[in-house]
């Protein structure tokens, strides 16, 4: 199952330097672990903004979960999810 899910982070004002870069350290750990696995296999930086756009292929609306809230980054976000399925017209479908 695949799904468009936009993350935006919101870090608290204020955060410790060093408690943000090693946040953000085991954030960039967690999220590339999912990229080799093949669970997160496209992420976009949204310009100008602290937030992305991502693709997962995941078996379950569960896994989706349980991989967004191991987020490190997770509690300071505001996610939306999309589900997506195969469209008629994609010309992938005629190969």
């Amino acid at each position: 199952m695949r799904y468009h899910v936009r993350m935006d982070v919101h870090l608290p004002a204020g955060i410790d330097p060093q408690e943000c870069a090693e946040l953000v350290a085991r954030e960039k750990k967690y999220s590339q672990g999912l990229q080799r696995a093949g669970k997160w296999p496209h992420i976009w930086r949204i310009v100008g903004e602290y937030a992305n756009f991502s693709i997962f292929d995941v078996d379950s609306n569960d896994e989706l979960h349980q991989l967004l809230s191991g987020l490190p980054l997770f509690p300071y976000m505001t996610i939306h999810v999309t589900p997506l399925a195969v469209h008629p017209s994609d010309i992938a479908l005629a190969d």
